[in-house]
Formats: C-alpha cells, sequence, structure tokens
C-alpha cells in the first residue's frame, strides 16, 4: 500500500468497526426485545450481516485475508436459514 493512506486507512477502519459495533449492540437489543419470532429473526439475520462487515474491514485494515473465507461461510448460511425460516412461516406453521 502507499505508506501516505495508511494513517487514512487506519483511521476510517477503526471509524467504520466501531460503527459496526454500536450497530451490533442495537440489533443485540432488538434481538432480546423483539416482540415477534419475525422480528428476532430479521434481528439476528442483522447481526449476522454486521458480523461479515466486521469481519471484511478487519480483513481489510490488517491486510490478512485468513477470515475472508469465514465470511463467506458465513453469508452463505445465513441466507440460508432466513430463506429456511421464510419457508416455514410460508407454511402457516402452527404450533
Amino acid at each position: 500500500m502507499n505508506p501516505d493512506t495508511t494513517g487514512l486507512l487506519t483511521v476510517t477502519s477503526y471509524l467504520v468497526l466501531t460503527m459496526l459495533t454500536t450497530g451490533m449492540f442495537l440489533v443485540l437489543f432488538r434481538l432480546v426485545r423483539g416482540p415477534s419470532l419475525p422480528d428476532r429473526v430479521v434481528a439476528l439475520d442483522l447481526m449476522v450481516m454486521l458480523t461479515v462487515g466486521f469481519i471484511t474491514v478487519y480483513n481489510i485494515a490488517t491486510d490478512l485475508a485468513v477470515f475472508l473465507d469465514v465470511a463467506i461461510v458465513l453469508a452463505l448460511l445465513s441466507f440460508l436459514g432466513t430463506v429456511a425460516f421464510a419457508r416455514y412461516v410460508e407454511k402457516g406453521a402452527t404450533r
């Protein structure tokens, strides 16, 4: 990387990581307090996506691509879980 941009990248990375962490705490509040099951599922999906963003920004900040595979698998599993829940709700599951 260009030495002139490493300082800016570091500051920006820390700012974005702070914002993602704040978002995770807000989503955790919705996950715990959510009035209905679909609200909680959407909150859980958003928390996983924020985690994927956190991992991605960390990879960019450290210039290591070690956890990028983990982020991709986590995003895929989250998507499949959300689709499975949507099909469960669509079938009109009674309990």
